[in-house]
């Protein structure tokens, strides 16, 4: 029995998959839908080929599957070829898109597979709290709401900004501050169970009218320096 989880780099999908190593499910295999259509409707989109080092750092199998055309039966085909493989869970990490998960519960028991959504319905304040809580590093990478400013590409969603996102909702325009209404996309450079970290060497930044991304031309993996506990000195 094979535990695939669908990841996309962002901070709801490496969640998930690691909440299922948690829970009794431990995942086998990463696997990365990779769209042709940049606004595709089932998938994220942006940094998808940072996937395979987040695997690599995290001792996971990655498997990556092209969309070949776009709209959305291209999109379900490549869906059914990410999880036709075996018989095992499918790991998810939905929160509230009825239309995302609707065809991942179909597609999976077209295949004879149950779904493992952990996140699914839950709050998503609560959801991003928990993320930052057990140790996610995870970048701002796609902007697509007027509360959000293009000044805010790169920056790590920690307490401070969430509570400044939550500020912003009330003051300017209302957005979930999970991202859930497509607001903004993300990327997670480190977590507690890689053992590596991504360092982003290059990168471009792209506005475009309301909508701005932070696109990453090079990255590597390089070790994760130990912390030093408050008052110990060196020898």
């Amino acid at each position: 029995m094979t535990v695939t989880a669908l990841v996309s780099g962002g901070k709801d999908s490496v969640y998930s998959a690691y909440l299922s190593d948690m829970q009794g499910w431990p995942v086998d295999e990463i696997v990365t839908v990779v769209p042709e259509d940049p606004n595709a409707m089932l998938f994220h989109t942006p940094n998808l080929d940072l996937v395979s080092l987040q695997a690599q750092a995290w001792g996971k199998s990655h498997r990556r599957v092209p969309v070949h055309g776009t709209g959305e039966e291209a999109e379900l085909e490549a869906l059914r070829e990410s999880v036709g493989h075996d018989r095992g869970p499918v790991v998810t990490g939905a929160i509230l898109s009825s239309y995302q998960w609707a065809r991942i519960l179909r597609i999976a028991d077209e295949a004879g597979r149950r779904v493992y959504a952990p996140l699914w319905r839950k709050e998503p304040a609560r959801v991003v709290r928990e993320e930052i809580a057990a140790g996610l590093d995870i970048r701002l990478v796609h902007l697509a709401a007027e509360p959000l400013t293009p000044d805010l590409l790169g920056r790590r969603l920690d307490l401070e900004l969430v509570a400044e996102l939550e500020r912003r909702s009330r003051e300017v325009r209302p957005l979930n501050v999970a991202g859930e209404g497509g607001e903004f996309e993300t990327l997670v450079v480190d977590a507690p169970f890689f053992s590596r970290r991504i360092e982003i060497d290059q990168f471009e930044r792209i506005v475009d009218g309301a909508t701005s991304r932070l696109q990453v031309e090079r990255a590597h993996l390089v070790p994760k320096v130990p912390s030093v506990p408050a008052g110990s000195g060196t020898p």
